[in-house]
């Protein structure tokens, strides 16, 4: 199996940033897709952004030119850059991989990390 845990999370002003990190750690695994997702109370969970293995990227519409993923070169730790905050984006940010290993696929969710965006 494979843990992730995020942090960066926290309360920011409109209008100002956050660098959420995710790492992850097991045995033997290959990183397929990772990605951010966010819910809030009583609402589903929503795609942010994901990064492929070939570095092809997909953004929410709602986070396209204020949000950059990027992901290190062991493809085990995942960035999300958030500019330009809105209080639309105050929601739990949750980190997702999926990807395999020698016996099969996996898929692992992190427990999540606050994101506030209020006066």
């Amino acid at each position: 199996q494979v843990e992730l845990v995020e942090s960066g999370g926290g309360l920011v002003q409109p209008g100002g940033s956050l660098r959420l990190s995710c790492a992850a750690s097991g045995n033997n695994f290959v990183t397929n897709v990772m990605g951010w997702f966010r819910q809030v109370p009583g609402k589903q969970r929503d795609m942010v952004a994901i990064i492929r293995s070939d570095n092809s990227t997909n953004y929410a519409d709602s986070v396209k030119g204020r949000f950059s993923i990027s992901i290190d070169k062991a493809r085990t730790t995942v960035y999300l850059q958030m500019n330009n905050l809105k209080p639309e984006d105050t929601a739990e940010y949750i980190c997702m991989l999926s990807g395999r290993t020698t016996t099969g696929l996996i898929g692992s969710w992190g427990q999540g990390t606050q994101v506030t965006v209020s006066s």
